[in-house]
């Protein structure tokens, strides 16, 4: 993958519902999970720290255009010409 690729940011419709149904399962999870660990150390910073981490992580799957989120490209028709009367 190039870096003029990566840049263009290119995915499809099916990946775009991949990717947020992707961040909507994860940010839940971890909201869910940083709230029990914090709960359990009894600490604000422990949560906030596995929360801020969780979300970096799911930045870096989610963000770059991955192959996998254009395995169905848009196939666009052609260009018809008209004819002027």
């Amino acid at each position: 993958m190039t870096i003029q690729e990566l840049a263009e940011g290119r995915i499809d419709f099916k990946g775009q519902k991949t990717a947020d149904d992707i961040v909507r399962v994860v940010l839940i999870t971890s909201t869910f999970l940083s709230f029990v660990i914090g709960f359990a150390f009894s600490s604000l910073m422990i949560t906030m720290s596995t929360f801020a981490l969780c979300t970096v992580a799911l930045c870096l799957v989610v963000l770059p255009p991955w192959p996998t989120f254009n395995r169905h490209p848009v196939k666009w028709l052609s260009v018809q010409e008209h004819s002027q009367k």
